[in-house]
């Protein structure tokens, strides 16, 4: 994990112009020694979309006028962002619709007919 303290923008005064306060997580996937080959490759499945063209994962926090807490956020963002991407969900079962469901929307449907047949005008 790489990180860099850069000048935030918004509200803040003069704060904002002379404190860099907003922290910027880089995490390279392709170097990193902390995950095994097969959770790199779940990695990689599950954050396409979050990381750049090079396998690098960017986080950012800008959030509190402190950089310590904002790279606090960050990391656990970061820690929830994996862990997330690493659980692997158990597959779906498919279930059969039991017997008394289905009888029971074709009785509903018989009735509505009934209903509906008994509303019209009878043919002499």
């Amino acid at each position: 994990m790489q990180f860099k303290a850069v000048r935030s923008s918004g509200a803040g005064g003069q704060n904002v112009n002379k404190v860099s306060s907003k922290v910027v997580l880089s995490f390279d996937l392709k170097i990193s020694t902390a995950f095994s080959e097969e959770e790199k490759e779940l990695l990689l499945a599950k954050l396409e979309n979050k990381l750049t063209k090079e396998q690098v994962l960017i986080l950012s926090c800008d959030e509190d006028r402190s950089q310590l807490r904002n790279k606090e956020i960050v990391i656990k963002r970061f820690l929830l962002i994996v862990e997330g991407a690493l659980k692997v969900e158990k597959p779906r079962k498919a279930t059969k619709i039991p017997r008394s469901v289905i009888e029971k929307r074709l009785k509903e449907k018989r009735n509505q007919s009934d209903i509906k047949q008994s509303r019209q005008k009878p043919k002499f």
